[in-house]
């Protein structure tokens, strides 16, 4: 049985002819940098959240970027964080010259514990910046308290959690600035790299809008240091074309989440999604103690699984300098021994779904 963890070929092919109306309007018109379709997408987005403002950007990791440029993050700053996410969450802060400091993770979310923020506060800490990791938010509103308490800004990396929400509200509207990426194997993805930060401050949006075009305030003329930190043209028609299909998409993934849930329920723990939040379900992880072999019985079978994330943060070499070691966030470091993902998306078939769950059920628990 042939299984796709993503399946963009399928997506395509459903959307194939506004897909195509979209870049071919582009082609026409040669707008290829900022143009027109840019704003349509930012103003669309704005409906989609209730954000204020919408500024669309290259990539989820120039996003990041951006937040922390509007709210002046200077070298030597110190911004909280998870060390179990995709390392640009950290790498970004590092890019600022600022200080990545870790916090362990919960046990059942994998999300940021808020509860250790606190502790890790320092006369330097600017910033929280949690993950909604896998696509649901962390504890926003503890953190958000924290953060009051101590006079510091929220940014939120909300790459995987795009159309999440918390007590009601998408997590595009929480902190002092929101972050997403639009990567093609995001929930909501382009066919290349996009992102996209919402806030509902005027002067971070009215920064982050120059600072992504080189700090021009006008052609040629630099009211601040920026990036090269446009959204294509192109890519904006795709997800223009994309994003009317998106909220079903994202009950199509609920619907695939909620059935893995309630088979695998009685064989492991499933995923934890906390009261009063929703998922995006970018990925569907359990946690397992012999994952090599089971990934390697899987793959015989034809079902593709993958590792988010294989080692924390506070691990790797390039983080090295920041001397943190083995034994430091045990929670983040047993779950990147256990954690495997599943194929989910809005289009995996009933007969896929139950071959996925009929083998897997199989070789875990062969041992």
């Amino acid at each position: 049985m042939n299984i796709n963890f993503v399946n963009l070929q399928l997506q395509y092919q459903r959307y194939k002819d506004d897909i195509d109306t979209n870049i071919q309007k582009v082609l026409n018109k040669s707008n290829y940098i900022m143009g027109e379709e840019v704003g349509q997408l930012e103003r669309e987005l704005e409906k989609f959240t209730g954000a204020k403002h919408v500024i669309t950007c290259s990539s989820g990791t120039d996003a990041l970027l951006l937040a922390m440029m509007a709210i002046d993050i200077q070298p030597d700053d110190e911004i909280i964080t998870t060390p179990f996410t995709f390392i640009a969450t950290a790498e970004t802060i590092a890019l600022m010259k600022a200080k990545p400091v870790f916090v362990d993770i919960e046990s059942d979310t994998f999300n940021i514990d808020a509860t250790k923020i606190e502790a890790a506060i320092t006369t330097k800490t600017k910033a929280i910046m949690p993950v909604s990791l896998y696509g649901q938010p962390a504890d926003m509103d503890a953190i958000q308290t924290i953060a009051n308490n101590h006079n510091l800004k929220v940014i939120i990396d909300g790459a995987q959690s795009f159309g999440s929400t918390y007590r009601g509200k998408v997590d595009s509207i929480l902190g002092d600035i929101s972050t997403t990426s639009f990567f093609p194997a995001k929930p909501l993805g382009c066919y290349g790299d996009g992102g996209a930060v919402f806030t509902n401050n005027d002067e971070y949006a009215k920064r982050m809008k120059i600072m992504r075009v080189h700090g021009q305030s006008k052609r040629y003329h630099h009211k601040y240091i920026g990036i090269g930190g446009r959204l294509d043209t192109i890519q904006a028609a795709i997800l223009l074309a994309k994003l009317p299909y998106y909220q079903q998409e994202l009950n199509d993934r609920q619907s695939v989440a909620q059935t893995y849930s309630d088979t695998l329920s009685s064989i492991l723990r499933v995923p934890v999604i906390k009261s009063q939040r929703s998922s995006t379900w970018a990925q569907y992880t359990v946690r397992v103690s012999n994952r090599d072999e089971l990934q390697e019985k899987l793959m015989e079978c034809g079902i593709p699984t993958t590792v988010h994330y294989p080692s924390p943060l506070h691990l790797q070499e390039c983080f090295r300098y920041l001397n943190y070691k083995v034994g430091d966030f045990l929670m983040a470091e047993s779950a990147s021994k256990e954690v495997l993902s599943l194929p989910i998306n809005p289009f995996l078939s009933s007969d896929k779904i139950r071959y996925i769950l009929e083998k897997f059920s199989e070789k875990y628990l062969e041992g």
